[in-house]
C-alpha cells in the first residue's frame, strides 16, 4: 500500500511539473516578440513539460509495454525538438526575419543581411580574368612611369634630405 502512495505522489508531481512547463511554453509562445524567442520558448519549455508527462506515464505503468513506449517517446522528443527548432531558426534567418530590439547574429554587424551567408554570389571567372588584366595593365603603366621618373632628378622631401645627411 505505501508503495502505491509513493508511486501516486511521484506521478502527480511529474504531471504538475509537466503541466507547469507546458503552461510556461504556451505563455512564451503568445507573449514573446519574435519568431526566435517564440521558438526558444516552445522548444525548451514544452520539451521539458512533455518529457515530464512521458516520465509520469513510465512511473505509472512500470516497465511494461506502455511504460517502455513512454521512454521511447522521451527519446524521440529529445531528438526531434532541437532539430525542429534549429530548422525553424535557419528558415527564419534565410527569409530575412529580423530580431527584435536591435539584436544581431553573432559576427554580423547588420541584423538583416542582404543575402544569407549560404547564398553569396560567386565571382564570375570572366570578370576575374578582366580584373587581373586591368591589374597587369595598371602595373605596366606604373612601371613605365617609374622609368620616366628615373630620368628626372629626384629631389625628395625634407625628411629624406635629413636622413641622407
Amino acid at each position: 500500500m505505501p508503495s502505491n502512495i509513493i508511486q501516486a505522489s511521484i506521478v502527480t508531481a511529474l504531471i504538475v511539473l509537466g503541466s507547469f512547463f507546458l503552461l510556461v511554453g504556451t505563455i512564451g509562445l503568445l507573449r514573446l516578440p519574435d519568431v526566435y524567442n517564440r521558438m526558444h520558448a516552445t522548444s525548451k519549455a514544452t520539451t521539458l513539460g512533455a518529457a515530464s508527462l512521458f516520465l509520469a506515464g513510465f512511473v505509472y505503468f512500470d516497465a511494461q509495454a506502455a511504460g517502455l513506449t513512454s521512454l521511447v517517446g522521451i527519446v524521440f522528443l529529445f531528438l526531434t525538438a532541437p532539430t525542429g527548432a534549429h530548422m525553424i531558426s535557419r528558415s527564419a534567418q534565410k527569409m530575412g526575419v529580423e530580431f527584435e530590439y536591435g539584436a544581431t547574429w553573432p559576427g554580423e554587424i547588420d541584423s538583416r543581411p542582404d543575402q544569407p551567408a549560404d547564398t553569396q554570389p560567386e565571382s564570375d571567372p570572366s570578370q576575374t580574368a578582366e580584373s587581373e588584366t586591368k591589374t597587369e595593365s595598371e602595373s605596366e603603366s606604373q612601371s613605365q612611369s617609374d622609368v620616366d621618373s628615373d630620368s628626372e632628378p629626384d629631389h625628395g622631401t625634407d625628411a629624406d634630405r635629413e636622413q641622407s645627411n
